[in-house]
């Protein structure tokens, strides 16, 4: 089979397991452990610095370049491990990151991007194969093909990032933080992508600052704090739950008045909740 073949869904996807990470003297993850199934989204939630980048770091293995490390764990992607391998080796096996804050090349024309991003695919026609296909996605890029993607607008810089890792052909895609910026529109946008992306094949673990679109999407999800997993279960279980109403929805309601009285709430605690 192509490394870069989806393969049937539900097969081994990714697993980390006990995943420490250091930058220098300070600990960014610790013991954090989590499973992605092939053909799932699946989404990390956390507020600032509580260690979502990092974990995709880890996972893409770009670590390095942030002058951080792995000092425990594993990563596991098919079966093969990842933890330890560089960027070139893990987007071989199928593994490919979207950076928060898009990071397309200026100066480089959309087109241009667009063939970085197919280097390592395995050939000129699966190139012109992952070029067709990130074309359907996103239309604008064909009429912006020979303009500076430094001149393209928020949102068609993001269709851009994510179409450039699309032509490596990729069997599972770390989205980190794909609407931070953009527009509730293109937001929306952003979303149907992703799940388009998935609906063909695609397993993707996401970052989302928008808990309420990141939630709607996946069908798991997992709560970092002070890079540690205090809460993971079912998105629909998570995006009932009160503490994450609360912390990351903004949502509160007569519930939120009977637990300040000391009465019991409606519904039940999540025990793993930790402040």
């Amino acid at each position: 089979m192509n490394v870069h073949d989806p393969g049937p869904p539900g097969g081994p996807g990714l697993t980390v397991r006990d995943l420490a990470v250091n930058y220098g003297p300070v600990t960014a993850l610790r013991g954090v452990s989590l499973d992605v199934p092939r053909g799932a989204v699946v989404t990390v939630l956390g507020g600032n610095g509580a260690g979502k980048s990092t974990l995709l770091r880890a996972i893409s293995g770009t670590l390095r370049f942030h002058r951080g490390g792995i000092t425990a764990g594993t990563v596991t992607f098919g079966g093969e491990r990842l933890s330890g391998a560089g960027t070139s080796a893990v987007v071989a096996h199928g593994v490919v990151q979207v950076p928060e804050g898009r990071k397309v090349f200026a100066r480089m024309t959309v087109e241009e991007n667009l063939r970085a991003g197919a280097l390592g695919a395995p050939g000129r026609g699966a190139a012109a194969e992952a070029r067709e296909r990130v074309l359907t996605l996103f239309p604008v890029l064909a009429e912006r093909a020979r303009q500076r993607a430094g001149l393209l607008s928020g949102g068609e810089q993001q269709m851009l990032a994510i179409g450039r890792a699309l032509m490596a052909r990729p069997r599972m895609l770390l989205l980190d933080e794909p609407t931070l910026g953009l527009a509730p529109m293109m937001a929306t946008r952003i979303a149907e992508t992703v799940r388009e992306i998935n609906a063909q094949g695609t397993t993707v673990l996401l970052v989302e600052q928008n808990a309420a679109l990141a939630l709607s999407l996946a069908s798991h999800a997992y709560v970092l704090e002070v890079g540690e997993v205090v809460l993971s279960g079912p998105a629909a279980e998570l995006a009932e739950s009160d503490e994450v109403r609360r912390r990351y929805l903004g949502i509160g309601d007569d519930r939120d008045e009977a637990l300040t009285a000391g009465a019991p709430a409606a519904r039940p605690t999540l025990t793993r909740w930790s402040a």
